[in-house]
């Protein structure tokens, strides 16, 4: 080969994390080795692959077509070697899962504990992020998303809750102040805290009763970002702020305690729970194979 499969790897790291040392810490290399390993590659191949500045590291043309084929190729090779697994008593391995917030936030929780404690030789690895993406260029095994975001060619299993609810909510002192809402369009005269998608879009607000579907695009004085800055949201509705729009469980601990106030139930429209999905045309790898078998025990998801 012209270029040595460690130093590979120690490339596709590097160009993941942005730069050598964010590299070095994730990797657990330190930054010159890397930084060594990626100029050995360059030397054998003749070309330059990343661009050099003081605050980043940016893969050029060629470099950027080395990622899209390498990440494939090295999840291949990966794959190749986790057949051995086969032949161990316990499955062990790295299991690297892609996921939204809801699922880190709702799901996951209950499953992360005892499946690690069934297998202590694998290490999962949780990366959270709303967009879609290429789980094999990303280096993921397995995703976890809704079915209108799942691609034909994905295998899908039911995990977590198989019914689900978006609810509006709240602070009585809100409510107090500015009225309770009678029907879905009311909320375009309140103050409703938004969220926003990485991508910058905003999820409309979906009701439906009695056959009738109404979404809602409401205003308000505060927009978070969907994923990190969601509880944020959740304690400015709290402090009276303005209504909030999300998954039930997720506002049902403020629900149970009073902080926030269910409004508009009758419409809070409900939709199937998420599906774990993984390509269909690959080999799978122990670790996902020992986490699959876990949550289609009925105890895990019923």
């Amino acid at each position: 080969m012209a270029a040595d499969l460690q130093d590979l790897m120690a490339y596709v790291a590097v160009v993941k994390a942005g730069g050598f040392r964010e590299g070095a810490r994730i990797s657990g290399k330190s930054a010159s080795s890397l930084s060594d390993a990626v100029r050995r590659i360059e030397a054998a191949l003749g070309v330059r692959l990343l661009n050099r500045t003081t605050r980043s590291v940016m893969p050029t043309e060629a470099g950027a077509r080395l990622m899209e084929r390498i990440v494939p190729a090295l999840g291949e090779v990966e794959s190749a070697l986790d057949v051995v697994n086969d032949f161990r008593d316990r499955p062990s391995g790295t299991l690297k899962l892609n996921v939204p917030a809801s699922a880190a936030r709702l799901v996951l929780p209950a499953i992360i504990a005892p499946f690690l404690k069934a297998h202590p030789d694998i290490q999962l690895e949780v990366i959270v992020e709303e967009s879609f993406v290429d789980m094999l260029a990303a280096g993921c095994d397995a995703g976890i998303r809704y079915d209108d975001r799942l691609e034909q060619d994905m295998i899908a299993v039911p995990i977590g809750p198989r019914s689900q609810r978006f609810a509006t909510a709240a602070s009585p002192a809100y409510l107090a102040a500015h009225g309770i809402p009678q029907h879905p369009r009311d909320l375009l005269d309140h103050a409703c805290l938004r969220g926003k998608f990485p991508s910058g879009s905003m999820p409309v607000w979906e009701y439906e009763k009695d056959g009738e579907s109404v979404n809602i695009d409401p205003t308000g004085p505060l927009i978070v970002r969907i994923a990190g800055a969601v509880d944020l949201g959740i304690q400015a509705a709290v402090d009276g702020l303005g209504v909030v729009y999300l998954f039930e469980d997720w506002l049902r601990p403020h629900l149970y305690s009073g902080a926030l106030v269910p409004i508009l139930e009758p419409w809070w429209q409900t939709f199937s729970g998420p599906f774990l999905y993984y390509p269909g045309r690959r080999y799978v790898p122990s670790p996902l194979r020992a986490f699959l078998d876990f949550i289609k025990a009925p105890s895990i998801c019923p």
